[in-house]
């Protein structure tokens, strides 16, 4: 996921929660609490996400590397110079 279409969808989102909750309770302050902890989750959301991404392929790369080298034979010699 890029981050300009996260951003995107991370401000729709708290705007309509914002929305939502105003026509629930008719408060504006309590529309704009839930719309900074809608942010605010989102947010810790993405970057648990993103850790997660690089971690796994982190450890596939780690993995990939160790199993390549098991199954690689030693070179051996023939007698010949090159």
């Amino acid at each position: 996921m890029y981050l300009p279409q996260f951003l995107v969808g991370m401000f729709v989102t708290s705007t309509i929660v914002a929305v939502w909750t105003y026509a629930a309770t008719g408060s504006v302050w309590t529309a704009l609490g839930w719309a900074i902890f809608d942010l605010v989750v989102l947010q810790v959301g993405y970057v648990v996400f993103v850790i997660r991404l690089v971690s796994k392929d982190a450890t596939a790369d780690a993995e990939a590397g160790s199993a390549s080298l098991s199954h690689v034979a030693p070179p051996q010699r023939d007698g010949t110079l090159l």
